[in-house]
């Protein structure tokens, strides 16, 4: 997902958007029963500072419990400078998710990392119903909803069909279209 929602940024002339991954908290042995993919050492890992140099983010994440996995939690914790000198207000982001089943929190995931960004002063952009007849489709499994991309994970071997990566490529155009009008 964070691919598709990063090929689709960076479709966007004069988008440069970078991939990043939060540190992990978690010990190997918790990962491991969790059956958590391994991460991809390929990407590097994001310090909380080097968010004030981006125009615009989109934050994914697996839902646990719920919510944000606690990664992402502890990562905007770490945001408190960040907060203190207001530096990340008025920037555009939205978020997209992984959850395990139907019931998993796809579209509360979503709302609790809305409180993060509310905090910073950091404007929602969600997808709305943006996306067109793609939103409204019944006929298959499908992750996501009027607040950002996702994906049902199940209990981690299910991949992102193409309706949902086709979704994420879309938010990652959509986001930074609106982050160049704020830009401009």
């Amino acid at each position: 997902m964070a691919r598709e929602v990063l090929r689709g940024a960076n479709s966007i002339p004069g988008v440069e958007a970078t991939l990043w991954r939060v540190a992990e908290t978690l010990p190997d042995g918790v990962l491991e029963k969790m059956k958590a993919p391994s991460k991809d050492e390929d990407v590097p890992v994001i310090r909380p500072e080097q968010l004030a140099e981006a125009d615009g983010f989109l934050f994914g994440f697996p839902s646990r419990f719920g919510m944000m996995g606690a990664q992402f939690l502890a990562f905007f914790e770490a945001t408190h400078g960040l907060w203190e000198s207001q530096r990340l207000a008025g920037k555009p982001a939205g978020v997209f998710w992984s959850t395990g089943f139907h019931g998993g929190g796809q579209e509360n995931s979503a709302l609790t990392a809305i409180t993060q960004l509310a905090h910073h002063g950091i404007l929602f952009v969600p997808l709305g119903y943006t996306f067109g007849s793609g939103m409204f489709e019944i006929n298959e499994v499908k992750g996501g909803s009027s607040y950002g991309a996702g994906t049902y994970a199940g209990d981690g071997s299910r991949q992102p069909t193409d309706l949902e990566l086709q979704q994420a490529f879309y938010q990652g155009q959509y986001l930074s279209r609106i982050a160049q009008k704020l830009k401009d």
